[in-house]
């Protein structure tokens, strides 16, 4: 993080606290919302806003919560990017069920997003994939994502084989990497207030259209 952004940090710190909520109409989506929130969070100086708890479970219901970085959202929903052999990818694959949270604690902000999963078009995950420097490529490749290592250099090892292997040309997609969209049927706002009388406005999803309701903290 930069001075400017150290200060700038500093000078938004607990600014939330007096922010008032929107009003909003009975036909508000959340992700307008969620925009301006996410805007807010990058003005702040935040280091890495994007940054967000991906949420899973197993088929037996054993949760397991890990952070990750936010590459694109729309009214679709919210992509990241994986290995699909990774542990997350497994549990997602035995319950489609999960959770994304965002905590920004310089604004005293957090949104808690609720959903199922899909996987994105392999065309989508191509472009995002090339749109990385030419390590991160190589990387997704070497690492066997949540398997355990054979011995300390093994995935130092990898690297040099792909780099020798891919030494020249594009780095293609592997097939076993991509992106998942969070497909949200549940938002929740939560502003941080004096005297711990936060507020809580809540979005879920029925019948197609999002109603909205507050919660007490």
């Amino acid at each position: 993080m930069t001075f400017l952004e150290k200060l700038r940090c500093l000078f938004t710190f607990g600014q939330g606290v007096a922010l008032p909520l929107p009003k909003l109409d009975e036909n508000v989506e959340p992700l307008v919302l969620f925009t301006q929130w996410f805007e807010d969070a990058n003005k702040s100086g935040i280091l890495l806003p994007e940054s967000m708890s991906v949420s899973s479970c197993t088929k037996e219901g054993r949760p397991s919560s890990r952070m990750v970085l936010l590459k694109e959202f729309d009214d679709k929903g919210f992509v990241f990017y994986t290995n699909y052999g990774s542990r997350k990818s497994i549990e997602l694959s035995e319950n489609s069920h999960v959770a994304l949270l965002f905590h920004w604690n310089v604004l005293q902000r957090q949104i808690r997003i609720e959903g199922t999963i899909e996987r994105t078009s392999t065309e989508q995950s191509k472009q995002y994939f090339h749109s990385r420097d030419r390590g991160s490529q190589i990387g997704a490749h070497a690492s066997k994502q949540s398997q355990k290592l054979k011995h300390d250099n093994e995935l130092l090892q990898r690297v040099d084989y792909f780099n020798g292997k891919y030494s020249t040309g594009k780095v293609p997609l592997p097939e076993f990497w991509g992106g998942y969209r969070v497909v949200p049927t549940y938002i929740e706002f939560w502003q941080g207030r004096a005297s711990r009388l936060h507020d809580r406005l809540c979005f879920e999803k029925k019948d197609g259209k999002w109603q909205h309701f507050k919660l007490h903290p």
